[in-house]
């Protein structure tokens, strides 16, 4: 019996490690210079291209060797080996500094909340303009 083997398919891995570091597609378009539809289209594609997987990787925290041995089981596994062999008790020490997540997240929202003034400035100078000419 021969068993079919899965594609190494690059876009799902990218959208799996995106969303377990809790970034949307949106933070990762802004972050690469592209819409969020051109990540979702990359999300899709089973092939990136060396040059842009490297920026993604970049953006990602992870080197892109990382993305293209990325696998669901082992991404299982790890998190379910945090076991403290000592006692055999679960090690509740954590793995990632939880205020660089808060600052990151932070982060995001100050860049939201600017580009959402910037355009209602925008709006706000375009109507000035308007009332102007009348």
């Amino acid at each position: 019996m021969e068993t079919a083997t899965k594609p190494n398919h690059i876009g799902r891995k990218i959208s799996r490690i995106r969303e377990l570091r809790g970034m949307k597609q949106e933070t990762l378009a802004e972050e690469l210079g592209i819409s969020q539809q051109a990540v979702s289209k990359i999300e899709q594609s089973e092939k990136v291209e060396d040059d842009k997987l490297e920026q993604i990787a970049k953006v990602l925290g992870v080197t892109k060797e990382a993305i293209g041995n990325f696998s669901e089981e082992l991404a299982i596994n790890y998190f379910n080996n945090f076991n403290d062999s000592s006692e055999g008790t679960f090690n509740n020490h954590c793995t990632f500094n939880p205020l660089d997540k808060l600052m990151d997240s932070y982060e995001e929202n100050r860049k939201l909340y600017e580009r959402l003034l910037k355009s209602e400035q925008d709006k706000i100078g375009y109507l000035e303009k308007l009332m102007k000419e009348k």
